[in-house]
């Protein structure tokens, strides 16, 4: 019988254990590397509130003026 030099040796399986480890490493990297980018900021709702409040304020004086 010819030995085989090129042939699979060793298990013929892989080893289940080893992929999953390096995924959840993997998860768990991208999932780290998102949470400070979650974090919410204040600033620009502070804007939408004055920016409807000027066009409240501007309807209003238009108005105004169109009825008086």
């Amino acid at each position: 019988m010819a030995h085989n030099a090129h042939g699979p040796q060793g298990p013929q399986e892989p080893d289940p254990a080893g992929s999953t480890q390096m995924f959840r490493a993997f998860v768990n990297e991208d999932t780290a590397a998102r949470q400070p980018a979650a974090a919410p900021s204040t600033g620009p709702r502070i804007g939408v509130i004055l920016g409807i409040a000027a066009v409240i304020t501007v309807l209003v004086v238009v108005a105004w003026l169109a009825f008086s």
